[in-house]
């Protein structure tokens, strides 16, 4: 793939090298999974936010909707609410990049107007055809991730991936958004059973035949808990050998709430990665 830049919103860009980029979670919700009504003012979001940016995040994506499973739909003007005036206040620390998590058009668009410089679209642009367009409109960078929820699946999940991939990367080509702005992610935990999550770790480089960088999120999923019987509270760790494992295996971003613990797990494995003589770009 050779080494990339990330292109986005308001002139800035990310370098995909020898370093892994970590990106921290801010949520901005009563009900997330993990640490729904941590934050509940917007001072309270701006502090986590940079307190994750010196643990080491370069980006901080904040969401304003829990996508856990059975979580409580909002609408686009409750979304609005909570996420914007985060975004607002973020974008007068231009050390921090903002991501927005949202499928909806207009809440991205208002994101970005107010400082954002990713948008983050679970629906891997399969949702609103708007986000699309908005992104070649604007230059953000765009995050297409995977979903399996609410539509037929193909039996083997690599397959799935790399079908539902191909199309959001035609609908990314025919609004106008240049490869250069697009990220992939696999979703994991989206409608993905444990034994399904653990097989796309272990078959990770095939989605690399694409030729985009990886984001990943596994960042205190049910199957690692699954895996290590832990708690959702307890599942740090676990996150951060996930993170470590998927560098060497070719991934370039990682979406964590801990950022300290897989900053220093992706430090050893980038070390490794450098030992070697390349990188998951190179």
């Amino acid at each position: 793939m050779g080494r990339r830049i990330w292109s986005l919103a308001h002139g800035r860009q990310i370098a995909f090298g020898s370093t892994a980029v970590v990106m921290g979670i801010v949520n901005v919700t009563p009900d997330s999974f993990s640490d729904g009504g941590r934050v509940e003012t917007i001072e309270a979001a701006v502090k986590l936010a940079l307190d994750l940016r010196s643990a080491g995040a370069e980006v901080v994506d904040v969401g304003g909707e829990s996508t856990r499973p059975g979580g409580e739909s909002i609408t686009a003007l409750e979304e609005q609410r909570r996420v914007i005036p985060v975004v607002a206040e973020l974008a007068r620390h231009p050390q921090i990049i903002i991501s927005v998590d949202t499928y909806r058009a207009e809440t991205a668009r208002i994101a970005i107007d107010a400082g954002a410089h990713i948008i983050n679209d679970i629906g891997g642009l399969q949702g609103e055809e708007g986000i699309a367009l908005l992104a070649a409109r604007s230059g953000c960078g765009l995050v297409a991730m995977h979903n399996g929820r609410d539509r037929d699946r193909l039996p083997d999940p690599i397959d799935d991936q790399l079908t539902f991939f191909q199309r959001s990367i035609e609908i990314a080509r025919a609004a106008g958004v240049p490869d250069e702005a697009v990220v992939l992610d696999p979703g994991f935990g989206f409608a993905k059973d444990p034994d399904e999550n653990i097989e796309i770790i272990a078959r990770f480089g095939e989605l690399l035949r694409l030729g985009y960088p990886m984001l990943v999120g596994t960042s205190r999923k049910r199957f690692l808990g699954h895996v290590t019987g832990r708690p959702v509270d307890q599942r740090d760790t676990a996150t951060a050998v996930s993170s470590a494992i998927l560098r060497l295996r070719g991934a370039s971003i990682f979406r964590v709430h801990d950022v300290a613990s897989s900053v220093d797990a992706l430090k050893l494995a980038d070390a490794i990665l450098r030992s070697q003589g390349g990188s998951p770009t190179s």
